[in-house]
């Protein structure tokens, strides 16, 4: 027999009906509402708008199901030093901290996909600061290319490649000034600042006569290349393993 009055039952009522609309006001708390929030910050603003604790956070979320990341992404920075180093932490260092074999293998994603991106733009964009560099380029690069074609190597600052490209020449008295501006131009559009010559030597070249055709434009070159900040490292003639270069040849 229920003996509470029907005041009580009322009141009864709308404390069940109060708590039952507070849980919906607030579905979202918690590590599940939480985690959707981030989650939509980052398709919202991008990634970069999270602090490193966070993005810490979002990815112990692959090895922890369903638990507030955020105490441990912050002690992991604190005991580490930061984000970098948490991230280039050993497996048995990450263990001795408490994660679990998922959350270590969490962890290990980012550096592996930083390593393997870093090895292709290695592949893509090869330095080519030394002789040593530019024969091994040439030796690969340039197999099966066309004989007596001119190609340029555009580079960034720190001589790694950002493009080779063929180049169209002509025998005309016009012409190195013509060429010059044509890849001036395309150097200003690569932000390319310094380039390399490479004339592929047919079967009848020599490569010391091959290359010193091309004097007059790598000179051209060199001189309004120097009013754009860009520099001519050399023009080369390659024949097989034989090759001329200007510089050597006291040409430019």
């Amino acid at each position: 027999m229920d003996n509470h009055s029907p005041a009580e039952g009322a009141r009864g009522d709308i404390r069940r009906a109060g708590e039952r609309a507070a849980t919906a006001a607030f579905s979202s708390t918690g590590p599940s509402g939480h985690r959707s929030r981030m989650r939509e910050r980052v398709l919202a603003r991008g990634a970069s708008a999270l602090a490193d604790y966070e993005i810490l956070e979002m990815l112990l979320f692959l090895g922890i199901a369903r638990r507030d990341t955020k105490p441990l992404a912050k002690a992991l920075i604190n005991r580490f030093g930061s984000l970098h180093k948490v991230l280039e932490a050993n497996q048995d260092a990450l263990a001795e901290a408490g994660l679990s074999a998922a959350s270590v293998a969490a962890l290990s994603l980012p550096l592996l996909a930083a390593t393997r991106l870093a090895s292709v733009e290695a592949r893509s964009r090869p330095q080519l600061g030394d002789w040593e560099a530019l024969l091994v380029y040439f030796d690969t690069a340039l197999d099966g290319a066309v004989p007596g074609q001119l190609r340029i190597l555009y580079l960034d600052n720190r001589n790694r490649l950002l493009g080779d490209e063929a180049v169209n020449t002509d025998t005309s008295r016009s012409a190195p000034r013509v060429e010059s501006a044509a890849i001036l131009r395309r150097a200003l559009q690569l932000h390319a600042t310094a380039m390399i010559g490479v004339r592929l030597c047919g079967d009848a070249d020599v490569p010391e006569k091959r290359v010193l055709a091309d004097a007059a434009l790598a000179s051209e070159l060199s001189r309004s290349g120097a009013l754009l900040a860009i520099a001519v490292h050399d023009f080369f003639a390659l024949k097989g393993g034989a090759w001329a270069g200007l510089r050597r040849l006291g040409k430019l």
